[in-house]
This record gives structure tokens, sequence and C-alpha cells, in this order.
């Protein structure tokens, strides 16, 4: 099982590739039943004039991990999902190490689904509190 999850993680992570998730070093590091987590360093480049963590850096962070878990809890051969709001709270400050996002459903409907993101640092301070709002459309030439 150990080793399947790490292929897993290995695809889910390819798949990143020349996207905004690889500009900022965002990575998928575990996943389960019920939940997704992506991890993004805390350096330069996603800092603020002022040397802490930029609000827009951590909402991306939240908004890609509660896409990813919206796609591969969902059947992508009939739907395709797309995010449609997205709020954040900012609670703490922090200016190196990583940041760690878990994605959570709150609302997993056939339409629309509401994810709950918790973004914490490495001492597992809570950062942010994010809700992400998505849409599932049907694909072409489906009903």
């Amino acid at each position: 099982m150990v080793n399947s999850k790490a292929a897993k993680l290995k695809e889910i992570n390819a798949v990143c590739k020349n996207t905004l998730m690889e500009t900022l070093n965002i990575t998928i590091s575990d996943f389960g039943d019920d939940y997704l987590i992506a991890k993004m360093p805390v350096n330069a480049r996603v800092y603020q004039p002022d040397g802490v963590l930029h609000g827009g850096a951590t909402a991306a962070l939240a908004e890609s991990v509660g896409s990813f878990a919206a796609h591969i809890f969902s059947n992508l051969e009939e739907v395709f999902i797309r995010g449609i709001e997205i709020s954040a709270n900012h609670l703490k400050s922090v200016s190196d190490g990583y940041v760690y996002a878990k994605a959570t459903f709150l609302h997993k409907g056939r339409t629309t689904q509401l994810l709950d993101i918790r973004v914490t640092d490495d001492a597992d301070n809570l950062i942010s509190v994010c809700r992400l709002a998505t849409i599932s459309l049907p694909k072409k030439g489906k009903n």
C-alpha cells in the first residue's frame, strides 16, 4: 500500500509541471479517503515586501489543494472541475520553513462542492483558514 501511495503521489505531482504549482513549488504530500494535503516552501519567491508569506501565495496554495481534491474525488470521465469562489482569513505570519494546506470536503454535491482548507506551519500553528467552492460541469457530449 505504501508503494502504491508513493506512486500515486508521484503521478499526481507530475501533472503539475509547467503550472503555477510548479512555479510556487507546491507539491501534493499526502492524501486519504476524504482529504488531500499539499506543501509549499516559504521563501523570497512567495514573500510580500516585508519578508513574510504573501496572502496571495497562501490563497494560491489553498486553491491548488482544494481544486486538486475536487478533481481526484470526482469522475473526470464525465465532468470537469472549476473553482468558483475562494475566501481566505490569514491569522498568523510565517517567514520560513513550509506551509501545509489540508483540504477536506464540507459539501460534496453532484454540481457544487465546498472545501475547508486549513493552512499550518512546520509547528502546526494555524496560519490561514480558507474556503473553496468548486463546480462540476459536464464534459461535451454528456447529458
